[in-house]
């Protein structure tokens, strides 16, 4: 009698430890879904070879959307004038500027990025490009010698990476994408990129560079839908050193590349005559 009572307690205590359990998971799982998370990220996408899959898996779709500032630049034209810029991963006062660039930075905020090559549909060098509005696609077959990245406002163009081992040219053609050559490192697809033109702007900050910019960039998928964007600039016409910035982009599921034409969405005469032709009800028309 007395062991089956022991018996009995036991299995009560099993029982009463089973529940308090089922109880904490459910009131874990309702916290967890009250505060938007929606239990462990998923995975990254892999292609059959174990490469990453930089893009949408078999019958879905998406693009990457976002980007943050190089530098967080207290001069900014927004900030003045009361806009929230999202932090970025190092100061404008860190970034080791020449004084020729860090004036010319300054002037272009105080004119209210009313130069900005970007909104007059010229394609954007490095970051600019993988932080272009409306998302970007990046293409990476497996066993392709190219891969691509798509990007949708903007000029609405794209940039070609070579994969099959070859080396920059002596002397590239200047452009506003420049020549990239890229490799993997583990799971991180690294690109480098010589030479750009200086008709472009490489961020929506502003940032100056020259035609003898050098970048290296690192794109991480970290999970399926967060992208690590990490770039070094080398560009001793313009900074005393090299330094390094990036930012974070999101998945956006469901969406797919459409046609965008630049010249009939210039939506933003700020940023072609500046803020105070915006204040005088000033439109503009690109050609």
């Amino acid at each position: 009698m007395l062991r089956s009572r022991s018996v009995a307690r036991r299995c009560a205590s099993v029982l009463a430890f089973a529940a308090q359990a089922l109880v904490l998971a459910a009131s874990v799982l309702a916290q967890s879904e009250a505060s938007g998370k929606a239990g462990p990220a998923r995975p990254a996408p892999r292609w059959p070879d174990g490469t990453i899959n930089f893009g949408a898996p078999l019958g879905e779709t998406g693009v990457w959307e976002g980007q943050e500032p190089l530098a967080t630049d207290p001069n900014h034209y927004e900030a003045r004038n009361g806009g929230r810029l999202r932090p970025s991963r190092v100061h404008v006062d860190d970034v080791p500027l020449q004084p020729w660039a860090r004036a010319i930075l300054k002037t272009r905020h105080d004119r209210s990025l009313a130069d900005e090559p970007y909104t007059r549909c010229k394609p954007s060098p490095g970051p600019r490009s993988l932080g272009t509005a409306y998302g970007v696609e990046v293409l990476n077959l497996p066993g392709s010698t190219k891969y691509y990245l798509f990007v949708i406002g903007g000029p609405h163009t794209f940039r070609v990476i070579y994969m099959d081992g070859r080396n920059h040219p002596a002397r590239p053609d200047a452009t506003y994408f420049g020549h990239s050559i890229g490799w993997w490192d583990g799971d991180t697809l690294v690109v480098d990129t010589v030479g750009f033109n200086e008709a472009a702007w490489m961020d929506r900050s502003a940032m100056p560079h020259t035609d003898r910019l050098h970048t290296v960039e690192r794109l991480t998928r970290r999970d399926f839908d967060t992208l690590d964007y990490t770039v070094t600039f080398d560009d001793p016409g313009a900074y005393t050193a090299p330094w390094t910035s990036g930012y974070t982009k999101r998945w956006e599921k469901g969406t797919e590349l459409f046609e965008y034409i630049c010249q009939g969405n210039n939506y933003a005469p700020q940023l072609m005559i500046g803020a105070s032709g915006e204040q005088r009800g000033t439109s503009v028309v690109v050609p």
